[in-house]
């Protein structure tokens, strides 16, 4: 954990600080931008290991911010967590389809918000000891990160990543939301059972150009299946 850097993006200095010092005693190094345009200096300078969003910025909004660092190549998986005194579950799903990979509501305690920084950095450490995997073409290699389809490379965020390694490694079985949430998240304390339909909604986006969305199947009921069979 020593050496993670994060990046703190709020327009309120107080909050900035109270999250560092809190993030600092962690073991954290912390970086702090008021704004957007500021952060994405910082970003392009300095690339952190995660980045902290407040969803209400000057000029250009948080959810605009995370929709961009989720379009470009060289920010698209760095690991974003949304901060917000929005609380509503349809402004939750509205982050998550942004790109943030967890959303934390304020008030929030120090100790509640480290414990998601360190969820959503476990989750996106690739797991280097394990095998790739291919299955009717569909190529996904944990040690480098790598998603190929037909050969053809596919950005993926890092919890679809991670989501889609379980999927392949556990193919024609249906596991059920709960299931995914301990398998994949780890720490399902903190993340409700829709947070898995918003990023499943992300992972089929991404495989629909290669065709490959109709691998992951619903099955309704009961959760979800990786299956390279035709669903029934």
């Amino acid at each position: 954990m020593v050496g993670r850097s994060i990046l703190i993006v709020d327009d309120e200095a107080p909050i900035r600080e109270m999250i560092a010092v809190a993030l600092e005693m962690a073991g954290y190094d912390c970086l702090e931008a008021e704004n957007s345009q500021q952060a994405h200096a910082i970003i392009v300078d300095r690339k952190p290991d995660l980045i902290l969003l407040d969803w209400m910025l000057p000029g250009m909004s948080g959810v605009e911010f995370a929709k961009r660092l989720r379009s470009e190549e060289r920010t698209r998986s760095i690991p974003l967590i949304m901060l917000t005194a929005r609380g509503e579950e349809q402004d939750k799903v509205a982050g998550l389809e942004a790109g943030a990979d967890d959303y934390v509501t304020k008030p929030f305690s120090p100790r509640e918000l480290v414990a998601r920084i360190k969820a959503v950095l476990r989750r996106r450490a690739p797991e280097t000891t394990e095998d790739a995997v291919e299955i009717g073409g569909l190529r996904l290699d944990p040690a480098t990160h790598r998603l190929a389809a037909n050969g053809n490379p596919v950005n993926l965020g890092p919890t679809e990543f991670r989501l889609l390694h379980f999927l392949m490694t556990h193919p024609e079985r249906v596991h059920s939301r709960a299931q995914l949430l301990d398998q994949v998240w780890g720490d399902h304390v903190f993340v409700e059972e829709r947070t898995v339909d918003v990023h499943i909604r992300r992972l089929r986006r991404a495989l629909e150009p290669s065709g490959f969305d109709r691998f992951v199947q619903t099955v309704r009921g009961a959760g979800y299946r990786f299956s390279h069979k035709e669903a029934a």
